[in-house]
């Protein structure tokens, strides 16, 4: 490709620029041209993985022999579980709640019954399962299936009481039906309800018991077509168990009682139990308990059968969590669960249903969380749970995705989060153990990070498509704790969740961390091995304020500022000492709130165990009587040893090194004598007092003690403590943030932006907020030869200011010396919020912000630690970058509507892009990929896309999917190599990618579900039972419910849907060789394993015509002396 001389083409633009963004005469596009290696053929979107636990679970299954997990939801989802790092998400297109699941045990298929009617055959032999068919009921509503073990026969149960017989293999209906009326015949005179149970007698196929909710129950002969007997109670059945044995079942009712029935003694039950009723002494019944909503009955060998039951506690238990009962022997063990149970199953040794079924566990499926509990250990603790389905333990607020951190992160978080884990788990191995891992070879590690409304940051890994929990944090430690509502500061500014986190800031290289919090509150974090007690939590308070002029504006004031610390210096920072304690100033006296946070710092000693532990707090206080506005935007930089944030009023860049505010000017400041917008006369500047009420203006006043206050005020738009209906005429001047807040009612539908064409652009520009920031060691004048350390602001107006930044040298210096702060003015315009910033040198490599390298915070004075020189880390320059080459630069700034590319020194925008026109962007990136740049943008609007850089070229436009959830846009994160993610749901995390690449070797890296497994041996009959016919009896279901014997079923009772799933699926889910040979490998294991049977078979075939032929040579001898007449 032809080479250019950028030196001279960047020296005519200098001559020729000017403040216009859109490129001038002299700068002509194509002389900027770098060559650029991403195309559109390197971008392709696709879904990879889900994690967390499933919303709204509403039904579950198990494969006994393949050991996998089947979970349905209310949405229609199936999520699949194997061993740790094993999962699967499939979704019916429907989106109908999955009412049941039925695995064909050992056969690689699973059956649902979704609420719309319909039932489905999945097929999981393949990594992305299926459906191979679907039969959807057109008269009927389905209640209640069951696929007998080894049986190719469904028997579906309806509202209405009857039971139809599906072939599974085909998907057809058998002419085969048992009519509810033909069941109950004359036992009832009304209708008994819809099916609520159906199962085969364990010992005899032939025979079927049809539990229905009325309370009457039938046992089904499937040959004669008739009832043999039928059970009658008088309490609603919710569920039915056998005994291994075949000859006693159990009911559960809905007063609380479990009865035991032997199938030859309909009259009354053998035994009735209430667990959880009080016995009355004078022999009457018990007091009726809530319903018991399903229970199981399991044998053992050794000793007394399992009962295992969900619900059935007595009435007067209110306010008592839910409950699993365990009832073996005498013994009756309550367990406490967390959430509502939605259903439960035993894990047993077998999958036969006429062996001893040997429990060792029980799956209980909650409502926000799946516990496993392990019935072979005394006191049943549960398993420690391997899969990531805590994310929501406490609701998610905010996520950030960073890929191709150091390598050394996920082991020093692992090894200090493991230090967090909770004893008294079970100590076997997780039962859960079916499938293997995909044979990724993505090598670069992954970790998502994950703000809650409790506070608390979550760390995980997330390499190779998999997520484990490493390590939290509980920010909330740092605050005193109100016992009560009574307690509560009235300073607080949310009803709930006032360490909600808002935004975080992470430097991977450093591992230094920054969180902002709803009660607008910032946190900076050190990460240390070494546990430490602070003595005193480091805590500064800032008065962060915008000032009303109370003539003309809606409120009856206009706008007003006051004079910002001289340019060029700070404003003595470090005579300005860190305050450890609370303003004392916090109410005056006629009761107004003023210089007092939200929320209270501890003041006792705090333990910090290893890991992330305080460095500072920083908080915004309120200002006469005005709360202050939630940080808008946050960055940290480890280099500088600064971190700065933003809101609606203005910015705050804070030193947490010397523990000082080095800046704290309102927006308007930021621009000096050149702000573009008209606004309202500004006030006098010196010598005004506070004003008091919902106004107010004070400058910064001279006492040592106060330097690191605010010396600008403002008006909240929407008071957080009090309802908006209250003050409509607040609300108009709200302009969000991009990203911002959580409103504290609704987090989930949260996020609102004010886009009301009621506020006037005067409005708006007034409250103009602080959007996005980035550090850069840049050129931050045109006449600029060196790159100098630099904070470029962006604004909710789209414009961007620049600070520069005189930051001491390394060492003893930055301690002592203060940092220089001196804001420059606008740089460059753009239309809507500024999103992101970014920077590239002159071959248009990406600039990662400058850094520091990790080092031990709590060494010994004297150790190997303290030695190392803590360098900044410098600009990346590629080996082949000149130095002529480096005295440029390229800055990438995004916004809502466009992005633009400016040229750097010469200050010149020589690419630009309208990226919508009729929507907004609500998060964008610029990212790596592969050896190319690129932006990724999501709009509003659901699309997701991608720009050349620096060309802006548009190489991706997907409309992926529209943004019914505001929860979407406040987690959607892209990071580096194609991967993106957001929260699909309050419980689960998306993964998606942009890369083709990552889309042709997802096949590969994806986990199987189906692996090759023998099944069992069934049960021996044992030698008196094969003699005397007391073994299971089987039954020739195929002469029954097929064609010939049982006929053709109404073709308008249910219509067969053929599937996408099978081979022709499996093609389109595979792509390229890995594909093929994978479905080789497959076909040609079930080849052998069929090969094996038929072996297995014809040896048994061979042995028995021996034993045939033995016994007829014997027969033949004995007989062949004898005459006719001595037969």
């Amino acid at each position: 490709m032809k080479k250019f001389n950028i030196r001279k083409v960047l020296d005519g633009l200098t001559a020729a620029s000017s403040p216009s963004p859109s490129p001038q005469t002299g700068a002509r596009e194509n002389d900027f041209i770098i060559p650029e290696t991403l195309q559109s053929e390197h971008f392709q979107l696709c879904k990879t993985v889900r994690h967390g636990f499933p919303y709204q679970p509403s039904s579950m299954a198990f494969d006994p022999v393949q050991k996998i997990l089947a979970i349905g939801t209310q949405s229609g989802a199936l999520r699949l579980f194997g061993r740790p790092g094993v999962e699967c998400y499939c979704q019916h297109e429907t989106g109908a709640a999955v009412i049941q699941l039925q695995f064909l045990i050992n056969e690689g298929a699973l059956v649902s019954a979704l609420a719309d009617d319909s039932i489905h055959l999945w097929n999981l032999r393949q990594k992305r399962p299926a459906i191979l068919h679907s039969l959807k009921f057109n008269r009927e509503r389905i209640t209640f299936c069951h696929l007998p073990f080894q049986s190719k026969w469904l028997y579906v149960g309806t509202e209405r009481g009857n039971i139809h017989i599906v072939n599974v293999e085909s998907f057809t209906l058998s002419g085969y039906t048992i009519m509810w009326n033909k069941a109950i015949e004359l036992s009832s005179k009304a209708h008994p309800g819809p099916v609520v149970h159906i199962s085969d007698n364990p010992m005899d196929e032939g025979k079927l018991i049809i539990g229905f909710e009325s309370g009457i129950v039938v046992l089904w002969d499937l040959k004669s077509k008739k009832a043999d007997y039928r059970y009658t109670y008088d309490e609603a059945i919710h569920s039915v168990a056998w005994h291994h044995e075949g000859k006693q079942f159990i009911c559960s009712h809905s007063d609380g009682t479990l009865t035991i029935w032997n199938i030859k003694s309909p009259a009354k039950p053998v035994q009735t139990i209430t667990p959880h009723g009080k016995q009355p002494k004078d022999g009457k019944k018990p007091e009726p308990c809530k319903p018991i909503l399903k229970v199981e009955y399991k044998t053992t060998r050794a000793g007394d059968p399992y009962m295992i039951l969900s619900g059935g506690l007595s009435y007067d238990t209110v306010g008592r969590r839910p409950c699993l009962t365990v009832m073996h022997g005498k013994s009756t063990a309550v367990l406490e669960m967390d959430y509502p149970i939605v259903d439960f199953l035993t894990l047993c040794e077998t999958p036969y249903p006429n062996d001893f079924q040997e429990p060792y566990a029980v799956v209980v499926l909650l409502e926000k969380d799946l516990v496993v509990i392990d019935l072979a250990q005394n006191g049943y603790p549960i398993f420690e749970n391997p899969y990531p389905l805590t994310i929501h333990e406490s609701p998610v607020t905010c996520c950030e995705y960073v890929a191709d951190c150091p390598t050394d992160l996920i082991p020093a978080l692992y090894s200090v989060g493991s230090r967090q884990k909770r004893q008294g788990y079970s100590k076997k191995e997780w039962p859960v153990s079916g499938g293997n891992w995909g044979q990724g070879t993505q090598s670069y590690p992954e970790i998502i990070i994950t703000g809650h409304a409790d506070g608390s940051v979550k760390f995980w890994d997330a390499s190779a498509i998999m997520l484990q929990v490493l390590y939290k944090l509980k920010t909330a430690k740092v605050f005193e704790k109100t016992r009560s509502k009574e307690e509560k500061p009235s300073t607080e500014i949310v009803d709930e969740d006032p360490f909600a986190i808002q935004l975080m800031s992470w430097c991977a290289d450093s591992r230094m961390l920054c969180v902002a919090g709803v009660s607008a509150h910032v946190i900076v974090y050190r990460f240390s091995k070494q546990e430490i007690t602070t003595e005193v939590v480091q805590l500064l308070e800032v008065r962060l304020q915008y000032e009303l002029n109370e003539l003309e504006s809606p409120e009856g004031g206009g706008y007003q500022t006051p004079a910002p610390p001289t340019p060029s210096t700070s404003p003595s920072p470090q005579t300005s000492g860190p305050q450890t304690h609370h303003s004392t100033s916090s109410n005056s006296s006629d009761g107004i709130r003023d210089n007092v946070p939200c929320l209270k710092v501890r003041n006792s000693p705090l333990k910090q165990s290893s890991g992330y532990q305080v460095e500072l707090v920083v908080q915004l206080v309120w200002v006469s009587g005005e709360p202050p506005q939630q940080i808008s935007s946050l960055v940290i930089n480890s280099s500088y040893g600064l971190v700065v944030f933003g809101n609606t009023n203005g910015l705050a860049v804070v030193d947490y090194l010397q523990k000082t505010v080095l800046l704290n000017l309102g927006t308007v400041d930021l621009y000096g004598s050149n702000d573009p917008y008209q606004r309202q006369p500004r006030s006098p500047r010196k010598n005004r007092q506070p004003s008091g009420g919902l106004c107010d203006i004070n400058e910064g006043s001279a006492t040592s003690e106060d330097r690191c206050k605010s010396p600008t005020s403002a008006k909240m738009s929407r008071k957080l403590s009090l309802p908006t209906e209250l003050k409509p005429d607040l609300v108009l001047l709200s302009v969000c943030p991009p990203r911002a807040a959580l409103p504290l009612d609704n987090r989930d539908n949260s996020f609102s932006r004010s886009r009301s064409s009621s506020v006037t652009s005067i409005d708006k520009e007034a409250r103009e907020a602080i959007t996005s920031f980035c550090f850069c060691e840049t050129y931050t004048r045109k006449t600029d030869s060196t790159l100098t350390p630099a904070l470029w602001v962006g604004t909710s107006l789209g414009t961007v200011l620049v600070i520069s930044l005189n930051v001491p040298p390394v060492g003893e210096q930055r301690l002592l010396q203060p940092v220089m702060v001196s804001p420059i003015g606008t740089l460059i315009r753009l239309k809507g919020s500024v999103l992101r910033m970014a920077f590239l040198d002159a071959t248009g490599s990406l600039l990662p912000p400058p850094s520091e390298l990790w080092y031990e915070p709590n060494a010994p004075a004297n150790g190997e630690e303290r030695e190392r020189v803590r360098k900044r880390r410098p600009v990346s320059v590629s080996p082949s970058t000149s130095q002529e080459l480096n005295e440029h630069q390229f800055a990438v700034v995004c916004s809502e509507k466009q992005a633009k590319v400016i040229a750097l020194p010469s200050q010149t925008c020589i690419f630009k892009h309208n990226i919508t026109e009729t929507s907004f962007v609500l998060r964008t990136d610029v990212v790596q990929m592969g050896s190319g740049i690129c932006v990724a943008c999501f709009c509003a609007n659901g699309h997701i896309m991608t720009l050349s850089l620096p060309g802006l070229r548009p190489l991706l436009d997907v409309n992926y999917l529209p943004l019914t959830d505001m929860r979407i846009a406040r987690t959607f994160c892209f990071t580096h190599f194609g991967q993106a993610m957001y929260m699909n749901s309050p419980t689960e995390i998306q993964r998606i990618t942009y890369s083709q690449d990552v889309c042709e070797n997802l096949q590969e890296m994806l986990s199987e579900l189906f692996t090759p497994v023998e099944t069992p041996e069934a049960p021996n009959r044992g030698f008196f039972k094969g003699l005397f016919g007391g073994g299971a009896q089987s039954l020739d279901r195929e002469e029954l419910f097929g064609e010939s014997g049982a006929g053709k079923a109404s073709r308008s009772l249910a219509q067969h849907i053929p599937g996408p799933g099978g081979i022709e699926g499996m093609k389109g889910a595979a792509s390229g060789i890995v594909g093929d040979l994978a479905r080789a490998r497959i076909a040609l294991d079930e080849r052998g394993q069929k090969l094996s049977e038929v072996e297995e078979r014809t040896a048994a075939m061979m042995a028995s015509a021996d034993s045939f032929s033995k016994h007829a040579h014997e027969m033949m001898l004995k007989c062949k002396d004898k005459k006719w007449y001595q037969f």
